[in-house]
């Protein structure tokens, strides 16, 4: 009998065929706003004061999964014990996650502005032939409002998920994987997911597909550009290295500042490809 001392597999060596960018962070509400003020509230609201850093720790997450996050948190769930006698229990996550979805909706609209280089890099990209999926730590009904005022404002994906739709949000690779059914397209190899948070990365490595982290626009500096703009700058530079050093030590393949630095990394990602390298 013959002996085989190799084994082969298919290696995909063709371009990107598409784009799955996050929201909050990535293409509107720079800052990442809209959802960490509300947590700040829903935690107000039971007598537990929690900081914006404390708000933003696990943003990405499903967000009844970030409400138990925080309450996780040695800090957190010490001022809880002080203040009601015990830890916080899944009672309180539901109760604060129903507190949670109102409050949400109320203000979303206030945060929908997309950010600077949005439309610019989303028509290259359609330039490249490369379609657009989209996912969220958001609920349905959420998207609902965020679709249509970007709509409003020029931006449209070609799909949409969230982490409702799926059995599981980040970093689960589940809603990469049902935009590339949505979209029709494969290898997973041949799509990239952008976002700007550190389970946006996970999402996309475990989603076997090539990840760009976004430094300065989202949760990692959690300022908008104003803000921002008006920090000295060595203090601003201090802030993106840091942002910079967590997104590549969690795996990311590339880290930039923004979406408008988002196209010519995928003319590197495409020579990569033909090289046949994978993610």
């Amino acid at each position: 009998m013959a002996k085989f001392e190799y084994t082969y597999q298919r290696t995909y060596r063709g371009p990107l065929k598409a784009v799955i960018l996050d929201w909050a962070g990535t293409t509107m509400d720079y800052g990442c706003y809209a959802p960490a003020v509300v947590f700040v509230e829903v935690y107000r609201r039971k007598g537990v004061p929690i900081s914006i850093e404390e708000a933003r720790g696990p943003m990405g997450a499903h967000k009844k999964v970030h409400i138990r996050k925080i309450s996780q948190i040695e800090s957190v769930a010490q001022r809880w014990q002080d203040i009601h006698a015990r830890q916080p229990n899944e009672d309180d996550v539901e109760a604060m996650f129903q507190d949670f979805v109102p409050l949400q909706l109320d203000c979303l609209a206030d945060y929908a502005d997309l950010i600077p280089g949005t439309l610019e890099a989303v028509g290259e990209f359609h330039r490249r032939g490369l379609k657009i999926g989209s996912t969220t730590g958001y609920l349905r009904e959420m998207m609902g409002i965020l679709v249509g005022e970007a709509s409003r404002r020029g931006y449209r994906p070609d799909a949409t998920v969230c982490a409702s739709d799926v059995p599981a949000g980040r970093p689960e690779p589940w809603m990469c994987l049902q935009n590339a059914m949505e979209l029709g397209v494969y290898p997973m190899e041949a799509i990239v997911k952008v976002g700007d948070t550190l389970p946006d990365i996970e999402e996309g490595l475990n989603a076997d597909m090539w990840t760009i982290g976004l430094a300065k626009t989202g949760n990692e500096i959690g300022l908008n550009a104003q803000e921002i703009e008006a920090l000295p700058p060595d203090v601003m530079e201090a802030k993106l290295a840091q942002a910079y050093g967590r997104m590549y030590q969690t795996g990311a393949h590339y880290v930039v500042d923004g979406i408008w630095d988002v196209p010519p990394i995928l003319d590197e990602i495409n020579e990569r490809l033909k090289a046949g390298e994978r993610p």
